[in-house]
């Protein structure tokens, strides 16, 4: 399973909706991450530079990208970017592979 970090803004349609019935949207996301065959691990609302933050897990990043393309697409949110996420165990295992492969490459100018 990979672990995925999706940020993003609130549109105006998702803001006002919001204000006319207030309601906690945190279920219907499950649902719709659940769908697309995901899990989601934590939602928050956030300030600064994005309104929410998503983290998923999943067996492929498309499964997590393609439940938030209908939110997207639906008009609620906007300026999204997902992120990998790997835990400190599993970045060791990046940096084994790449110890691995550092004799393969030779920096410009170097002979």
């Amino acid at each position: 399973m990979i672990r995925l970090i999706t940020r993003g803004r609130f549109t105006q349609k998702l803001v006002q909706g919001n204000i006319d019935a207030p309601e906690d949207r945190e279920p219907a996301l499950r649902k719709l991450i659940e769908a697309a065959g995901a899990k989601m691990i934590a939602y928050y609302i956030t300030t600064g530079d994005h309104d929410f933050m998503l983290i998923s897990e999943a067996h492929d990043a498309e499964s997590v990208m393609a439940a938030i393309m209908v939110t997207a697409g639906a008009g609620m949110i906007t300026e999204m970017n997902t992120i990998r996420a790997w835990t400190a165990g599993e970045f060791k295992a990046v940096a084994e592979k790449a110890s691995k492969l550092s004799g393969a490459y030779r920096a410009p100018g170097q002979k």
